[in-house]
């Protein structure tokens, strides 16, 4: 529907009704003032960082604690499943020198300095090895004057059992941390270490 001009009321033009009254213009409103962002709650101490923030800094001395810490769990966790599988006696000693002596048999000279010992502290290591059925001392057809050191069928049922046991770990691991992150973890370290990942001269590295 049209409206209609003043002129076709009959009202003067112009005139407006009395009746109604023009309402005062209505003070504006302030705007309200916008709330100052909320600061993010810093991680508390001990606490993962989320997802796409940085990790805390951590001391330097930090890391080589954390890698050792890593190695010492697994090698615990070795030997104790050593033990519940016949091998009690055995330490992470032992393993290195077996490691040091070979398939193919060494002295104790040639063990000693794969593993950074002397020949006097490689021939201890040896001989406890051959008390407990480990190894087993014989000539060498070649050079009578050579004295090997052979590994035993004891000997190499253990090594195949650690085999085993460190596969198992390693699947813990990657239960717990994801197949992704444990397989990142072992190509930076590939990338961190330098030359031979497996070295066996750790016990003369710490001193025996």
């Amino acid at each position: 529907m049209s409206t209609f001009s003043p002129a076709e009321t009959g009202e003067p033009a112009g005139t407006s009704n009395p009746a109604e009254t023009s309402n005062p213009a209505e003070t504006s409103k302030p705007a309200e003032t916008s709330k100052p962002a909320e600061t993010s709650k810093p991680a508390e101490a001990g606490e993962p960082a989320e997802a796409g923030e940085p990790a805390e800094a951590a001391y330097g001395f930090e890391l080589p604690l954390l890698l050792f810490g890593g190695f010492r769990s697994i090698i615990d966790e070795l030997h104790a499943e050593l033990a519940r599988r016949g091998h009690p006696d055995l330490r992470p000693a032992h393993g290195f020198a077996l490691q040091a002596i070979g398939p193919g048999g060494a002295t104790a000279t040639e063990a000693g300095r794969r593993l950074g010992i002397s020949k006097q502290a490689a021939g201890k290591t040896i001989d406890r090895l051959e008390e407990l059925g480990y190894v087993q001392k014989a000539g060498d057809a070649q050079d009578r004057r050579r004295k090997l050191v052979r590994i035993t069928p004891r000997g190499l049922e253990a090594l195949s059992e650690s085999a085993m046991i460190f596969d198992d770990i390693r699947s813990r691991w990657a239960g717990a941390l994801g197949p992704v992150r444990l397989s990142a973890l072992e190509a930076d370290l590939r990338t961190m270490v330098p030359g031979e990942t497996f070295r066996l001269d750790v016990p003369g590295w710490f001193g025996a």
